[in-house]
């Protein structure tokens, strides 16, 4: 239900006094905050407030509760469900200027920072200490964001995702209480684990003001590598055989033949035109050496032919950089198109069956949809490349990806293995977890009575 509008201009007058300037109902400020980078159309908040503590996110919280206005996050906006929509109005919480590294603390392999701050702005400022911050969700997306929405990644294979990397938050809560979830302990068996409940909650239970995360040290050594197949089972099957060897490769990527011409033409590259794998490893010079060979012997008894690695820096990072631009290397297929990323993940045995099945429902498929993946768990997307304004289109995608995913549960696997719910996958979740659902239902009732913690999302 949108905000009325004697309600709203009495939040704004309080706000503008907590904030000045800093709270905008500006057209063009809404509309900027009015979407991230889904498909969905764009829904603007009636407010806009630039935070720069916990403190004032704290306050204006506060007086949004007091009226049981909604309140939705915003930072980097490269979400891909929907999730930073207002889809009932209310106040847009900024946090980008909430970007200030707090602590790092290099004996123990840890910082502190704030939710505005950027995944590489990070790992710059660590770049000196010896450590770095692994999870890439291939976007510069805010430390924030990434434990709102559980991210993941190409590194997700050997560091796990952000929900395994996140010691500590500092929440504020939907009446404005400020409240820290854990310590900077490695582990911990003191009551319910409220870190892993805030993470990935979407912004609905709370938010998100400060992360602390564990580091790792830079490897001694890094190599990459890519590798073709003569067809997309082949290349699956190499990498089961892979993780089962119990190699420690840091990264493999999965992408298809249509993903690599995109990938050939945006990004000046002459890999073969077939499924292929793109690979990092990380440890000493002789142990990426090693972890090479052996990946190399594995892809040639699946048909591979073409195994290159390199340790070079400068053509390591040519190679993820086009991987991490493969969304745009998709979208310039069709000039002038728009893209809707899709994601599953299902247990690595069924991830071939999956991939498969799903390329055969292409096949009947008008839509250019490249296949591109975080295989070594399982997880992969497909990238829908259309005319958001062609109903036909949209009705077509809709069918295709509700087929992916209904393919995806039967599979024992997940509606989503990173991008979240949002409002993109809300109709498939209690499909997925049953009476847990439930479950879910009651937390958010406990936590947000009001419902005024990203409404609409999830639940």
């Amino acid at each position: 239900m949108p905000v009325q509008p004697e309600t709203l201009s009495v939040v704004k007058d309080q706000l503008v006094a907590l904030l000045g300037d800093r709270c905008s109902s500006a057209q063009a400020v809404r509309d900027q905050h009015s979407k991230g980078e889904s498909w969905h159309e764009p829904i603007a908040p009636d407010l806009v407030c630039f935070a720069r503590s916990t403190e004032e996110v704290s306050e204006i919280v506060k007086v949004c509760a007091a009226h049981k206005v909604p309140v939705v996050p915003f930072a980097a906006g490269t979400s891909l469900e929907g999730h930073v929509h207002a889809v009932e109005g209310g106040v847009c919480i900024d946090l980008n200027e909430m970007n200030q590294i707090l602590a790092v603390n290099t004996e123990d392999l840890d910082c502190v920072v704030q939710p505005g701050v950027r995944r590489k702005q990070l790992n710059e400022f660590l770049r000196d200490t010896g450590l770095f911050f692994p999870i890439d969700p291939g976007a510069d997306a805010s430390i924030g964001g990434m434990a709102s929405t559980r991210a993941s990644g190409t590194n997700a294979v050997r560091y796990g995702t952000i929900r395994e990397n996140v010691l500590n938050l500092t929440v504020v809560r939907p009446d404005g209480q400020i409240i820290k979830t854990g310590g900077r302990a490695k582990k911990s068996a003191a009551g319910y684990d409220l870190t892993k409940l805030y993470v990935g909650s979407e912004g609905t239970l709370g938010i998100i003001t400060e992360v602390t995360l564990r580091l790792y040290g830079i490897p001694e050594a890094m190599s990459a590598a890519t590798v073709s197949f003569p067809d997309i089972g082949s290349a699956v099957q190499a990498v089961i055989l892979t993780i089962q060897a119990g190699i420690p490769v840091a990264r493999i990527e999965l992408a298809d033949e249509v993903q690599i011409d995109a990938i050939n033409k945006y990004s000046n590259m002459t890999l073969p035109v077939q499924p292929s794998l793109f690979l990092e490893f990380h440890g000493s010079e002789t142990g990426v050496e090693e972890q090479a060979r052996q990946v190399g012997e594995i892809c040639k008894d699946f048909g591979a032919e073409d195994f290159q690695w390199t340790t070079r820096t400068e053509e390591r990072n040519k190679l993820w950089e086009a991987r991490h631009n493969a969304a745009y290397a998709a979208l310039a297929l069709r000039p002038g198109s728009s893209l809707w990323a899709t994601d599953v993940c299902v247990p690595i045995s069924r991830l071939a069956d999956c991939i498969m099945e799903t390329k055969k429902d292409l096949e009947t498929s008008n839509l250019i949809a490249p296949i591109v993946g975080h295989v070594g768990d399982g997880n992969f997307h497909l990238a829908f490349v259309l005319d958001k304004d062609n109903p036909a289109e949209l009705e077509e995608a809709e069918q295709i990806n509700g087929r992916l995913i209904d393919r995806a549960l039967a599979m024992d696997g997940t509606c989503t293995g990173e991008h979240g719910i949002g409002l993109g996958k809300k109709k498939y979740l209690r499909r997925e977890v049953g009476s847990a659902f439930d479950v879910m239902v009651a937390v958010k009732q406990a936590l947000d009575p009001d419902n005024i913690m990203n409404p609409g999302k999830i639940i």
